[in-house]
């Protein structure tokens, strides 16, 4: 069973949105992180916060093709010019967010070189760069995709029809049978596997 298949057994519906922003987020921030590293340690060597922008800019490309296709795929509300427009609105503000810890440890507070080693740099650059920055733009993004960006339901998530169906057949059962228990009932539904017809396949699948 792949981690997917297990994470969908056992997390409710209503979650599992803000499972796959964070599937993606992780996706955008290993290809962030990555060309960050790269950027800064070569062509951007003295140019730690322009590095940082542009991973950001490729980082955020990537998040609007996944987050469009997949964790808010059942979203919508705005025509897709204007929903891109407001998709990279979002993101130019959570960069800008991105950034303050980075520019704030470099500029404020000069932990560059040669006043500081070149290990102490890099390492105070990815945890402010990687790690705070990152948790605070994801943050600022996941509030406002839903807000602004993705605002409208477009229509019951199928796991979650089912789930309310399940929920209201049984509810049904119990009141026609007091000896009926309910909970266990919902217990061993939440147990079962998505069926196929719920499946959500990723971006770009055939499936």
């Amino acid at each position: 069973m792949s981690l997917i298949d297990v994470v969908r057994r056992h997390l409710p519906p209503k979650y599992r949105e803000l499972a796959k922003f964070l599937v993606v987020g992780g996706t955008a921030w290993i290809v962030d992180t990555g060309l960050f590293t790269l950027l800064s340690h070569t062509v951007l060597s003295n140019k730690a916060v322009s590095a940082k922008a542009i991973s950001i800019l490729v980082a955020t490309v990537l998040s609007y093709v996944l987050n469009r296709e997949w964790s808010f795929s059942q979203r919508g509300g705005l025509e897709r010019h204007h929903e891109a427009t407001a998709f990279f609105v979002v993101n130019g503000l959570a960069m800008v967010l991105n950034l303050v810890p980075l520019a704030m440890t470099r500029w404020v507070f000069g932990i560059t070189v040669p006043e500081y080693s070149q290990t102490t740099v890099s390492v105070v650059d990815f945890i402010a760069a990687n790690i705070v920055g990152t948790l605070l733009g994801m943050g600022f993004r996941y509030w406002a995709y839903r807000r602004f960006v993705f605002p409208d339901e477009l229509g019951p998530h199928p796991d979650q029809a089912a789930y309310d169906e399940h929920r209201r057949l049984r509810a049904e059962e119990a009141a026609l049978d007091p000896a009926f228990d309910q909970a266990s009932a919902f217990r061993r539904f939440d147990d079962e596997p998505a069926g196929e017809e719920f499946e959500e396949p990723l971006p770009g699948s055939t499936s």
